[in-house]
């Protein structure tokens, strides 16, 4: 199965996104297509031997709609001059066009040879060219419209089109009638309400446009990190280029001040960079040789070299984005709701305008009365506010989120979050920084201290667990050469085992005493280096414990408010962790966790969530997103912190790429900010369809409230600005 991304034009409202998902759902070898509106993109899973990009293309063709190709980046866009110009002039028109229709009609001087009573064939040939001129500046509308209801998926816009055609048609056929001899039908013209409801559908979008600008702001803002343009040095003389001119193994220059173009890895010099935007961390981080950097970091001080190794869609700040979008792309549950509503209801608007325009035929109520309110009725009924209901809100929610340093992979955990009772962290690299050192050694063998840790620093330099840069960290500040090993192996969850000049070593906790049947004589001094709150790593070389080794973690800096915090919402709190229980204890009680497991494996890590699910709690594990990768994937949301430069290999629900827990209060405040928004925006685009349908047939017209079609269309663009309004709310969120 291959996966794309297509920027789609055309779509108005929730029924074009609703009808063009539904019918690439039915193509054979499209497994699972997603379409969002607000972003205006589909993300299409398909079988790539029975289709390709150019049939997929030709599928949303056919819907009524157009491809743009793939979806490479969020546009923001803006009106030029034109565009502002020609909404300028037609908002001019429109007043023109009132003036002459409805001055007369609420005493306003009046020009005598626009003066219908004087001069109708003026005013009637004024008033059709100035529809006709709005129906041009609206023909997307209408041309929309007639493709999506001749497709079978009738929107917003076949509403729309059905309604200004018959109103425009009407008047038209009156006109005739009056240059026939007819002079009383001249009051029965209602070009008027055909050109005001596509300038008020005209102003509506402006404003959509506007606000869906603003939910992609933030991740924009994360694509213009990096710069436009970097140097490169080619046969030892520097060129300037552009990103896209960057290859794999370029080698990059980086100056003071100056911005890192790539990903890479540093091959000259030494300096300080600022990687805020990604890891939170507010000082300036110590970079050498060897080190690795991420696009859109600032060079503080020092000029540098970089190999070029992650480019394009490859690098960091891609991936984020990509995140980003790709969960714009997935539905939160509650979207379901107005997706089925829309889905159904343009067809069902119709049938009750043409019943409606029926009944008002067959009691005598004459084709102008009836044919005023069949259009009333189109109008009025646009779903534009229940379509944006939901995505809008999730968009707003999820640019929020990305620009703290909260990436959600999937719109559900949005609406998930909210429902946490309870919340597993792992310890190493989640409630600790995971910068370990060493701090107590037992030493049992005839080896000195500094050859016992060389031995143990050069099998740790092959592992990539936490506690092993405690042991490479010290042969660097030792100046200490890394032995030659062989017989490499990882144990999960216990240690690991080489061979060091025909000896084997095993290096690990308790457990891997009991796998490798190993006497331990040294329990004792076990449990009193734990008491410190160390972790413990056994050193056994030929089957006989050589040395006990205490090493110790730095608890994150606002752990104890975080854990205080969860704890006032009644959020029970766990600590899981494959460190030993005396350890475990000691830091829980510190930060103020009160139930630990400890001494548990990976696997045992993923059957202690499904437990607790199985009790009815609803979970989040935050983890390190790689030895916690089945936790993660078992909980009902997957936390991870510590992705950095890896967040596509990251399996979690969730990443943290500022590496603050204080993001887990954020994500569940803005979850339940999210949903209740939702429901606001649901209500009332729900309200307004169920008062000024009615309104709109005339169900109140006994007691003197009736509304014309212009009139419908001011409420329709005040309801979608209600939502609209309502979901950048959002943006307002405090965050911890």
């Amino acid at each position: 199965m291959k996966k794309i991304i297509l920027a789609i034009e055309g779509m108005t409202c929730s029924a074009c996104s609703n009808g063009l998902e539904k019918y690439l759902n039915k193509q054979t070898g499209i497994k699972q297509a997603s379409v969002n509106l607000v972003m205006a993109n589909a993300s299409i899973e398909y079988d790539e031997k029975i289709l390709d990009e150019a049939k997929i293309e030709e599928f949303v063709k056919q819907a009524g709609f157009k491809s743009l190709g793939e979806f490479k980046e969020i546009k923001i866009e803006s009106k030029n001059k034109k565009e502002r110009y020609k909404f300028i002039i037609f908002t001019i028109l429109a007043i023109l066009l009132m003036y002459i229709s409805m001055g007369h009609m609420i005493n306003i001087p009046t020009i005598k040879i626009l003066d219908p009573h004087i001069n109708s064939t003026n005013y009637m040939i004024s008033l059709l060219i100035l529809t006709i001129a709005f129906l041009i500046y609206g023909y997307d509308i209408i041309k929309n419209g007639y493709k999506n209801l001749i497709h079978k998926t009738p929107n917003m816009d076949t509403l729309v089109m059905i309604g200004v055609l018959s109103s425009f048609i009407y008047s038209l056929y009156n006109m005739y009638l009056v240059f026939k001899g007819n002079h009383h039908l001249v009051m029965d013209l209602y070009f008027e309400s055909a050109a005001i409801v596509i300038y008020f559908i005209k102003l509506g979008r402006y404003i959509d446009g506007v606000s869906k600008n603003k939910t992609k702001e933030a991740i924009q803002k994360l694509v213009e990190i990096t710069p436009d343009k970097a140097i490169i040095k080619i046969d030892g003389k520097e060129k300037e280029v552009t990103l896209n001119e960057i290859a794999k193994g370029d080698i990059v220059i980086a100056k003071p001040g100056e911005k890192i173009a790539v990903d890479g890895e540093i091959i000259l010099g030494n300096t300080h960079l600022d990687e805020s935007f990604i890891t939170g961390e507010s000082k300036p981080v110590s970079k050498e040789v060897g080190n690795k950097v991420i696009a859109g970091s600032i060079n503080y001080d020092g000029y540098i070299e970089y190999k070029a190794e992650k480019i394009g869609k490859e690098s960091t700040i891609s991936e984020i984005v990509r995140l980003v979008v790709e969960a714009s792309n997935t539905k939160a549950p509650i979207s379901k709701i107005a997706d089925k509503v829309s889905g159904i209801f343009v067809p069902i608007v119709i049938l009750i305008s043409i019943i409606t325009f029926i009944i008002y035929l067959l009691i005598g109520q004459g084709f102008e009365i009836a044919i005023t309110t069949f259009v009333t009725v189109l109008v009025v009924a646009c779903p534009c506010s229940l379509g944006l209901a939901t995505p809008l809100a999730i968009v707003v929610a999820q640019g929020l989120c990305a620009s703290n340093g909260i990436l959600i992979k999937k719109s559900e955990i949005l609406e998930n979050a909210q429902k946490i009772d309870t919340i597993v962290f792992d310890k190493t690299g989640t409630l600790t920084y995971g910068k370990l050192k060493i701090s107590v050694i037992k030493n049992y063998s005839n080896l000195d201290d500094n050859k016992l840790l060389q031995i143990i620093g050069s099998i740790e330099s092959k592992s990539t667990h936490p506690i092993g840069k405690a042991f490479t960290d010290y042969l660097e500040e030792n100046k200490q050469e890394i032995l030659d090993i062989n017989n490499f192996e990882n144990i999960t969850g216990l240690g690991i085992k080489a061979n060091i000049e025909n000896d084997e070593i095993l290096l690990g906790n308790s457990k891997i005493l009991s796998k490798y049947e190993i006497t331990n004589n040294h329990l004792e001094d076990e449990q009193n280096i734990a008491k410190e709150g160390n972790s413990i790593i056994y050193v056994v070389k030929n089957k006989e414990i050589i040395a006990i080794i205490g090493v110790n973690d730095i608890i994150r800096e606002n752990v104890k408010e975080v854990i205080s915090i969860l704890n006032q919402k009644n959020i029970q709190t766990i600590m899981l962790t494959g460190d030993n229980e005396q350890t475990a204890t000691k830091i829980a009680k510190e930060i103020g966790i009160t139930k630990i497991i400890a001494n548990v494996l990976p696997n045992e890590k993923a059957k202690t969530i499904k437990e607790l699910k199985q009790d009815g709690k609803f979970v989040l594990m935050c983890g390190d997103g790689i030895n916690d990768s089945p936790a993660l994937a078992s909980s009902d949301i997957g936390v991870s912190v510590n992705s950095g430069t890896d967040i596509a290999m990251d399996s979690s629900d969730v990443i943290l790429t500022k590496n603050d827990l204080a993001s887990i209060i954020n994500l569940i405040n803005i979850s339940k900010k999210t949903i209740k928004n939702i429901k606001q925006n649901l209500f009332w685009a729900f309200f307004y369809n169920l008062l000024m349908i009615p309104m709109a047939i005339g169900v109140l017209k006994p007691v003197g409230i009736l509304i014309n079609p212009m009139i419908a269309s001011i409420a329709m663009v005040f309801s979608s600005i209600t939502v609209i309004c309502n979901s950048l709310r959002l943006r307002r969120i405090k965050i911890a």
